[in-house]
């Protein structure tokens, strides 16, 4: 796409009023494009509306009109939550209209270096590591996208002596033409938003969008042990920065598996220690790879390894990642609201040498729930099961020959299911016990966002 201030006089449609919609629409505005944001929510149910007429922006709330998107329109914006299957998006790619997401947007007017940070899982740990580690250095970062602020918002104010740190989503790149961050990290690819993308191959091409405008002035960065990051490679135009939690590398960050320590190697024969594992503030192997990751992309961007390793020991987490909630009589609760697919609820309880009972379920997108079956049968004492794939949970946990199973029912509403797994689950522990929200399944079903889902969480054992 051209530059927003290109757009004056010009045609733009915004589709979907969240955050970033908002945002962008006022951008364009500003710049003088003619622009329409549409939603097809109520009118009650946005509440930015209000504000954007205000400033002149027309707003079309409840329906998609037919006459919207025409061939007198310039660009469309798409929230990345929008699928590419709707009508407005559909006649848009027929007219040869180009569509593209807030990031695309942002990236043009983006004066400061950008580390951008995607992968199926541990996105938000990391984006939130990288920060606080060139922040400890005075790099001055400024941390948004699907994290923080919204991309369009915060781009405008930065600054070449700032770095724009900036965690994505396939949603996201999906919708990039020109997009190139200096540092591009892909940290997994696991089997995810197949309701979305149609296919793997889709989702794994949107990822790969990360790397697709890079030089060789640029960095990319990538998990060595991921089959899908593996295939990558030859691709790249970037240098390769690898990170491995199974591998001495030559180059890179690595876990030495017999030391247990993280480590740099620098290419050039020296392999230095950052700290051993066991001192990080966060619990989980995946929080070690996650660590891994964000140490490379420091690293490249100027941080000092001591620096690192400060970050790495007083970071706490993110709320509703992993998050420790309480503990009561000696069982210990927590929050992994995040948990949206399998892969994740897998290494989530396999962060715990303790027994686990288990919260699961949410949102039905066709998965069969098989991969949870060995960490079930090896780690779990009892599940509580709810939302829309609680009988295929079920099904998994009584193959795993796990005795003590109970399913939420008979909920009044989302806060109630949630109050109820968790008294169920309090029922099943001992002293001992590890009580854990991991649902292995995004939310929508029953709850806006998994945010919500994991704060209904905390409340209700907080209510025990």
């Amino acid at each position: 796409m051209k530059h927003p201030r290109d757009y004056r006089g010009l045609e733009v449609i915004i589709l979907g009023l969240a955050r970033s919609g908002v945002a962008a629409a006022k951008l364009f505005h500003q710049k003088g494009a003619l622009v329409t944001v549409n939603d097809k929510k109520e009118r009650s149910a946005c509440p930015e509306a209000d504000e954007l007429e205000a400033l002149g922006i027309s707003v079309v709330c409840g329906f998609h009109p037919e006459s919207l998107v025409h061939e007198g329109v310039s660009l469309v914006v798409k929230n990345p939550g929008i699928p590419y299957t709707v009508e407005p998006i559909r006649k848009a790619e027929e007219l040869g209209i180009e569509v593209v997401t807030e990031v695309e947007v942002a990236y043009q007017f983006c004066e400061a270096p950008i580390i951008g940070i995607t992968g199926s899982n541990g996105k938000t740990t990391t984006t939130t590591l990288i920060g606080l580690m060139l922040d400890a250095a005075g790099l001055s970062p400024v941390v948004a996208g699907n994290i923080g602020r919204a991309l369009t918002e915060a781009a405008p104010e930065v600054t070449a002596d700032n770095w724009m740190v900036v965690e994505l989503s396939s949603f996201q790149l999906k919708g990039t033409t020109s997009f190139r961050p200096t540092i591009a990290l892909l940290l997994n690819v696991y089997e995810t938003h197949l309701d979305y993308h149609g296919s793997m191959d889709d989702y794994i091409a949107s990822k790969a969008k990360l790397f697709t405008n890079q030089t060789e002035e640029d960095t990319a960065i990538l998990n060595w042990d991921d089959e899908v990051c593996q295939s990558l490679i030859p691709s790249l135009k970037a240098k390769l920065f690898p990170f491995s939690m199974k591998e001495k590398l030559a180059f890179g960050v690595y876990f030495d598996v017999e030391t247990e320590v993280i480590v740099y190697a620098n290419g050039y024969g020296q392999v230095q220690p950052i700290m051993p594992a066991s001192e990080m503030g966060i619990p989980g192997s995946f929080n070690v790879e996650n660590a891994l990751a964000a140490a490379a992309a420091a690293i490249t961007a100027g941080v000092q390894l001591d620096g690192i390793a400060d970050v790495l020991r007083s970071f706490q987490g993110v709320e509703h990642r992993l998050e420790l909630v309480r503990e009561l009589k000696g069982v210990t609760f927590y929050n992994n609201s995040k948990a949206t697919n399998a892969a994740a609820s897998i290494k989530s309880i396999e962060a715990f040498n303790q027994r686990v009972v288990l919260i699961a379920g949410g949102l039905d997108r066709g998965s069969d729930y098989m991969e949870l079956l060995p960490t079930f049968r090896e780690r779990i004492k009892g599940v509580v099961t709810l939302g829309q794939t609680k009988e295929k949970i079920t099904h998994i946990a009584e193959l795993a020959g796990i005795s003590r199973i109970e399913t939420v029912d008979t909920a009044k509403d989302a806060a109630d299911a949630v109050s109820q797994a968790v008294k169920l689950a309090w029922q099943m522990s001992e002293p001992g016990d590890i009580v854990l929200l991991s649902p292995a399944c995004a939310s929508w079903d029953m709850f806006p966002s998994y945010e919500d889902r994991g704060r209904m969480f905390k409340e209700s054992v907080h209510n025990l």
